[in-house]
Protein backbone atom coordinates (compact mmCIF):
# COMPACT_ATOMS: atom_id res chain seq x y z
CA UNK A 1 0.00 0.00 0.00
CA UNK A 2 2.80 2.39 0.52
CA UNK A 3 6.07 3.30 -1.30
CA UNK A 4 9.44 4.23 -0.29
CA UNK A 5 10.30 7.46 0.18
CA UNK A 6 13.94 8.76 -0.11
CA UNK A 7 14.48 9.72 3.57
CA UNK A 8 13.30 6.80 4.77
CA UNK A 9 9.62 7.10 5.50
CA UNK A 10 7.03 5.52 3.03
CA UNK A 11 4.97 7.78 1.34
CA UNK A 12 1.62 7.67 -0.28
CA UNK A 13 1.07 4.91 -3.26
CA UNK A 14 -0.43 5.21 -6.27
CA UNK A 15 -3.68 4.48 -5.29
CA UNK A 16 -3.70 6.79 -2.78
CA UNK A 17 -2.84 9.98 -4.92
CA UNK A 18 -5.85 9.30 -7.39
CA UNK A 19 -7.30 12.42 -6.34
CA UNK A 20 -3.76 14.15 -6.57
CA UNK A 21 -3.19 13.14 -10.40
CA UNK A 22 -6.39 14.71 -10.80
CA UNK A 23 -5.62 17.44 -9.18
CA UNK A 24 -2.24 18.56 -8.87
CA UNK A 25 -0.10 20.95 -7.02
CA UNK A 26 -0.01 23.69 -9.85
CA UNK A 27 -3.79 23.44 -10.44
CA UNK A 28 -4.99 24.05 -6.82
CA UNK A 29 -4.27 28.11 -6.78
CA UNK A 30 -7.31 28.50 -9.51
CA UNK A 31 -9.47 26.00 -8.73
CA UNK A 32 -13.13 27.21 -8.05
CA UNK A 33 -13.47 24.75 -4.88
CA UNK A 34 -10.03 25.76 -3.37
CA UNK A 35 -12.17 28.03 -0.27
CA UNK A 36 -11.40 29.31 3.18
CA UNK A 37 -11.11 25.89 4.69
CA UNK A 38 -8.14 24.83 1.97
CA UNK A 39 -6.17 28.20 2.16
CA UNK A 40 -6.19 27.98 5.70
CA UNK A 41 -4.80 24.72 6.08
CA UNK A 42 -1.98 25.58 3.47
CA UNK A 43 -1.24 28.66 5.26
CA UNK A 44 -1.33 26.52 8.81
CA UNK A 45 1.10 24.13 7.52
CA UNK A 46 3.35 27.02 5.82
CA UNK A 47 3.53 28.36 9.39
CA UNK A 48 4.86 24.96 10.44
CA UNK A 49 7.47 25.04 7.67
CA UNK A 50 8.60 28.61 8.32
CA UNK A 51 8.43 28.11 12.75
CA UNK A 52 10.50 25.04 11.92
CA UNK A 53 13.56 26.57 9.66
CA UNK A 54 12.95 30.03 11.89
CA UNK A 55 13.99 27.46 15.04
CA UNK A 56 17.00 25.41 13.15
CA UNK A 57 18.37 28.65 11.49
CA UNK A 58 18.45 30.35 15.27
CA UNK A 59 19.71 27.63 16.69
CA UNK A 60 22.45 26.67 14.04
CA UNK A 61 23.12 30.46 14.37
CA UNK A 62 23.76 30.11 18.54
CA UNK A 63 26.23 27.51 17.61
CA UNK A 64 28.22 29.13 15.01
CA UNK A 65 28.87 32.42 16.91
CA UNK A 66 28.90 33.84 20.39
CA UNK A 67 25.42 34.43 21.72
CA UNK A 68 23.85 35.88 25.13
CA UNK A 69 22.85 33.05 26.69
CA UNK A 70 19.68 34.49 28.35
CA UNK A 71 18.11 36.43 24.95
CA UNK A 72 18.49 33.38 23.19
CA UNK A 73 16.89 31.34 26.18
CA UNK A 74 13.98 33.92 25.83
CA UNK A 75 13.75 33.63 21.87
CA UNK A 76 14.13 30.14 21.80
CA UNK A 77 11.40 29.55 24.50
CA UNK A 78 8.69 31.82 23.04
CA UNK A 79 9.40 30.38 19.65
CA UNK A 80 9.14 26.54 20.61
CA UNK A 81 6.29 26.93 22.83
CA UNK A 82 4.44 28.51 19.50
CA UNK A 83 5.31 25.89 17.32
CA UNK A 84 5.06 22.70 19.53
CA UNK A 85 1.91 24.17 20.98
CA UNK A 86 0.23 25.17 17.57
CA UNK A 87 1.58 21.79 15.97
CA UNK A 88 -0.41 19.82 18.80
CA UNK A 89 -3.16 21.72 18.56
CA UNK A 90 -3.46 21.01 14.61
CA UNK A 91 -3.21 17.39 14.78
CA UNK A 92 -5.96 16.98 17.70
CA UNK A 93 -8.25 19.12 15.37
CA UNK A 94 -7.73 16.86 12.37
CA UNK A 95 -7.54 13.64 14.19
CA UNK A 96 -11.03 14.04 16.05
CA UNK A 97 -12.91 15.97 13.74
CA UNK A 98 -11.77 16.46 10.05
CA UNK A 99 -10.33 13.12 9.30
CA UNK A 100 -13.30 10.99 10.35
CA UNK A 101 -15.14 13.31 7.98
CA UNK A 102 -12.66 12.23 5.22
CA UNK A 103 -12.38 9.16 5.50
CA UNK A 104 -16.68 8.94 5.53
CA UNK A 105 -17.02 10.52 2.47
CA UNK A 106 -14.05 9.27 0.35
CA UNK A 107 -13.71 5.20 2.04
CA UNK A 108 -10.97 4.88 -0.48
CA UNK A 109 -8.69 7.24 1.00
CA UNK A 110 -8.67 5.63 4.49
CA UNK A 111 -5.58 4.16 4.45
CA UNK A 112 -4.14 7.33 4.09
CA UNK A 113 -5.87 9.45 6.72
CA UNK A 114 -4.43 5.76 8.91
CA UNK A 115 -0.82 6.96 7.73
CA UNK A 116 -1.25 10.79 8.63
CA UNK A 117 -2.62 10.00 12.06
CA UNK A 118 0.24 7.41 13.03
CA UNK A 119 2.34 10.51 11.49
CA UNK A 120 0.83 12.63 14.26
CA UNK A 121 1.61 9.84 17.01
CA UNK A 122 5.78 9.74 16.01
CA UNK A 123 5.59 13.42 15.48
CA UNK A 124 4.11 13.51 19.12
CA UNK A 125 6.89 11.33 20.61
CA UNK A 126 9.54 13.76 18.45
CA UNK A 127 8.01 16.62 20.30
CA UNK A 128 8.81 15.10 23.45
CA UNK A 129 12.29 14.42 22.75
CA UNK A 130 12.31 18.26 21.15
CA UNK A 131 11.32 19.21 24.51
CA UNK A 132 13.46 16.93 26.77
CA UNK A 133 16.75 18.72 24.54
CA UNK A 134 15.05 21.85 25.20
CA UNK A 135 14.79 21.86 29.10
CA UNK A 136 18.65 21.64 29.70
CA UNK A 137 18.89 24.85 26.97
CA UNK A 138 16.21 26.92 28.50
CA UNK A 139 17.29 26.66 32.07
CA UNK A 140 21.07 27.70 31.51
CA UNK A 141 21.93 30.11 33.50
CA UNK A 142 25.80 30.09 32.37
CA UNK A 143 27.44 32.12 29.75
CA UNK A 144 27.36 29.64 26.52
CA UNK A 145 30.02 27.58 27.41
CA UNK A 146 30.69 23.75 26.48
CA UNK A 147 28.04 21.90 28.36
CA UNK A 148 25.52 25.04 27.11
CA UNK A 149 27.11 23.88 23.23
CA UNK A 150 26.66 20.92 23.91
CA UNK A 151 23.19 20.83 24.65
CA UNK A 152 22.24 23.36 22.33
CA UNK A 153 23.99 21.12 19.28
CA UNK A 154 21.39 18.09 20.90
CA UNK A 155 18.88 20.22 20.33
CA UNK A 156 19.65 21.18 16.83
CA UNK A 157 19.54 17.51 16.09
CA UNK A 158 16.51 16.73 17.28
CA UNK A 159 15.24 19.27 15.58
CA UNK A 160 16.37 18.60 12.35
CA UNK A 161 15.20 15.33 12.77
CA UNK A 162 11.47 16.47 13.63
CA UNK A 163 11.13 19.18 10.84
CA UNK A 164 12.34 16.28 8.14
CA UNK A 165 9.32 14.06 9.43
CA UNK A 166 7.34 16.56 9.82
CA UNK A 167 7.76 18.25 6.29
CA UNK A 168 7.16 14.53 5.09
CA UNK A 169 4.24 14.80 6.48
CA UNK A 170 2.36 18.12 5.15
CA UNK A 171 3.18 17.23 1.95
CA UNK A 172 1.49 14.07 1.91
CA UNK A 173 -1.34 15.19 4.04
CA UNK A 174 -1.71 18.18 1.59
CA UNK A 175 -1.68 15.50 -1.41
CA UNK A 176 -4.57 13.53 0.07
CA UNK A 177 -6.55 16.73 1.68
CA UNK A 178 -6.58 19.48 -0.95
CA UNK A 179 -7.34 17.54 -3.82
CA UNK A 180 -10.30 15.96 -1.93
CA UNK A 181 -11.31 19.39 -0.90
CA UNK A 182 -10.91 20.35 -4.65
CA UNK A 183 -13.10 17.30 -5.73
CA UNK A 184 -15.96 17.69 -3.17
CA UNK A 185 -15.89 20.86 -2.20
CA UNK A 186 -15.50 22.88 1.04
CA UNK A 187 -19.47 22.48 1.94
CA UNK A 188 -19.36 18.80 1.60
CA UNK A 189 -16.60 18.37 4.47
CA UNK A 190 -17.81 20.65 6.33
CA UNK A 191 -21.21 19.27 7.08
CA UNK A 192 -23.07 21.58 4.66
CA UNK A 193 -23.90 19.38 1.96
Amino acid sequence: MWVQRAAGRMGLSDELRVLARRHPRPTWEGHANLGQLARFWLERHEMFRRLDGTIRSGVEAGLGQPVEVADLRRWLGRNLRCFLWQLEEHHQVEDLHYFPVFRRLEPRLAAGFDLLERDHEALHAAIGGIVERANPVLASQGSGGADFRSDLARLRDAQVALGGQLIRHLDDEEDLVIPLILERGEQALTGGA
